[in-house]
């Protein structure tokens, strides 16, 4: 039989992990302190970067670049997407470009936007929509070529229209497929939000992070690392949650 864990236990770990950490640091069991800080002195930090304002400031910069870009990304790709799976003749004309865009990373692009669009606000917003964009579209096309083709027959033959095909049928059995790409895409958006702020844009948590690592600020460098993970893990497990709730009724 299988052992069966309290759900609380999944903390002990990470208990287990910090405690290592303070301990390690205020004994000085790895030389040169400077370099690593006790976890304790990055709360202290983390605390006095919220109180001044810094964190929050530079926090909702990225919040907003990130759910424009997202949204943008994930709207224009569940549209090209559903058009390209529905559509064989669409799907012919897109398919070819989208294959030979999708393979760039998102930070590929950053020059090429630096040039076009200039250091602004719009710049970030881009790199998300990129970033979005094409996985989103990508298990959009997927999820609707995957609808088993005799549920879609049965559909026509009794007398559903194209469009009740799609809203009734096709979608709701691409759901889970369409909402991989979300989930994985809503922490992808912060890994490269973060990227791009480190390389061209004065504002943001990334942009933060890297004033610190000019100052040779490590616990301020690992509260922005930890402001990182915990918005990764945040809008992934939003998204899984949205998938369980929305697709529950379909399984």
């Amino acid at each position: 039989m299988a052992n069966k864990f309290r759900p609380g236990w999944g903390i002990l770990p990470v208990a287990l992990f910090l405690a290592a950490w303070e301990v390690g640091a205020r004994l000085n069991i790895i030389p040169a302190q400077l370099f690593f800080p006790p976890f304790s002195a990055v709360i202290e930090e983390f605390y006095t970067l919220i109180v001044n304002g810094v964190l929050l400031d530079n926090f909702l910069r990225s919040l907003f670049r990130v759910l424009v870009g997202f949204s943008l990304g994930c709207l224009g790709g569940l549209l090209v997407g559903v058009l390209m799976g529905w559509k064989e003749l669409i799907n012919k004309a897109l398919n070819p470009i989208i294959s030979i865009l999708y393979p760039i990373p998102a930070l590929g692009w950053l020059p090429l936007l630096m040039l076009w669009i200039g250091i602004n606000e719009m710049l970030p917003i881009a790199i998300i929509f990129i970033c979005s964009f094409f996985p989103v579209c990508y298990n959009t096309v997927a999820g609707i070529k995957g609808v088993d083709k005799n549920l879609i027959q049965a559909a026509r033959t009794l007398g559903a229209s194209e469009f009740k095909i799609l809203t009734s049928v096709v979608l709701p059995l691409a759901v889970p497929n369409i909402f991989t790409g979300l989930r994985l895409e809503a922490g992808m958006a912060w890994r490269v939000i973060i990227a791009a702020e480190m390389v061209a844009i004065p504002t943001g948590i990334g942009a933060l992070l890297m004033r610190a690592e000019s100052l040779i600020r490590i616990d301020i460098i690992i509260v922005c690392l930890m402001v990182l993970s915990m918005m990764c893990f945040t809008f992934e497990r939003v998204f899984l949650y949205l998938e369980q709730r929305l697709t529950a009724k379909w399984r």
